[in-house]
């Protein structure tokens, strides 16, 4: 039998909760204009894009020194850009409170620029008290202006019981959790398994940027730990959470580990009208598949993709300076790509690998760029 909400939860704030799923589409108050309407009234030119309001619907802060934060405010700015600071962890992430205190921080002080997602620890799983705590830190998240709740791979992948069993998205124990996120009127994000690379040998991996990663993160190489739990069952096990949660909106990271071929995701997108996909750090994926498929399945699909990058601040040897340059290159790429049909190489994929853009309609643009992110994310 599904689990219930907690008992320690009273039906005043049960009522109170579900009357949030009422909540209108949120907007955000951008200092910049809004772009003159295209007189073609069907493309958008990069210079338009750039001007436009945009959400990167995945990026993360996990450090912050004492110095930069106008810095980093103004590049925003300059991209009419506003991130969702996603709060992320590893299984002994003793940096959590630190996330969850910079991502507050940044909202408080630039709330045009940047909302977030809060997350749990995995840490005390087991105890007793595990349900109740994890309810608490999301509760307060929410009370201090988290929109959503991120979950990470650990499930899945490291978590275990005692019996040395792997603990699945699906398991019972989370479904008390993702009721109260669902009757909070809040979204579940999830990056729940790995690209399908992440179980094949270097050599065979679809992109340089995937080597790169599991060359630097053995630990999560599927293919050399045969022990966690296949490609497949990673999927399947999200599928089943969402089927037994069809009320809760779900925003699968990174192309909900489907990347390596539209049609599959597409399937999922059909099968679970309350599931939404985030491009982050896969857009190089979408460019390694036929073009004209990738541009109809983003056309088709249109109202279930926000864009995002999984740029992050921290957790790197390059100074605030080089971080804000790369995105700017990242940003106006990605431009690049989805607004135009110029050839533009990739160098994510391999090192001369060239890719036509997709020149999609400036209504499209809208929508994976910002308008799919308000719908979403209600409060961002």
């Amino acid at each position: 039998m599904r689990s219930k909400i907690p008992s320690f939860l009273s039906c005043g704030r049960i009522l109170s909760l579900f009357a949030l799923t009422g909540l209108a589409l949120g907007s955000f108050g951008y200092s910049g204009t809004q772009p003159a309407p295209n007189e073609q009234g069907q493309r958008m030119t990069v210079e338009e894009l750039e001007k436009m309001p945009k959400i990167d619907a995945h990026a993360h802060i996990m450090e912050f020194g004492d110095t930069g934060e106008e810095l980093f405010a103004a590049a925003l700015a300059r991209h009419n850009m506003k991130w969702l600071d996603i709060c992320t962890f590893e299984l002994n992430g003793d940096d959590l409170q630190k996330q969850i205190g910079l991502a507050e921080k940044f909202h408080t002080l630039y709330p045009e620029r940047l909302s977030w997602a809060t997350t749990f620890t995995l840490d005390n799983w087991g105890d007793r008290d595990w349900l109740k705590n994890t309810i608490e830190v999301i509760e307060d998240g929410f009370a201090r202006g988290a929109v959503a709740v991120k979950v990470w791979k650990d499930i899945g992948m490291v978590l275990k019981d005692p019996d040395s069993s792997f603990v699945m998205i699906d398991d019972a124990r989370f479904d008390p959790v993702f009721d109260y996120i669902e009757a909070s009127g809040k979204t579940l994000i999830g990056h729940i398994g790995e690209p399908r690379s992440c179980w094949l040998p270097l050599d065979s991996m679809t992109t340089d940027g995937d080597r790169a990663y599991y060359r630097k993160n053995p630990q999560y190489h599927g293919y050399l730990l045969p022990d966690i739990p296949g490609y497949w069952e990673q999927v399947n096990s999200r599928d089943r959470m969402l089927e037994k949660h069809p009320g809760l909106r779900f925003v699968g990271c990174h192309l909900g580990s489907l990347e390596y071929d539209v049609d599959v995701l597409a399937k999922r997108l059909d099968k679970y009208p309350n599931f939404a996909v985030d491009m982050a750090g896969r857009i190089c994926h979408f460019q390694v598949q036929d073009r004209e498929k990738v541009r109809n399945f983003i056309l088709n699909y249109q109202d279930r993709l926000l864009y995002g990058t999984d740029n992050l601040v921290g957790w790197t040897s390059s100074s605030l300076e080089e971080q804000l340059e790369r995105f700017d290159r990242v940003y106006r790429q990605d431009y690049r790509y989805f607004a135009t049909g110029d050839e533009l190489e990739v160098p994510e994929v391999r090192e001369g690998f060239l890719a036509r853009g997709l020149d999609l309609p400036a209504s499209v643009l809208k929508k994976i760029y910002y308008e799919n992110a308000l719908r979403w994310y209600p409060g961002i």
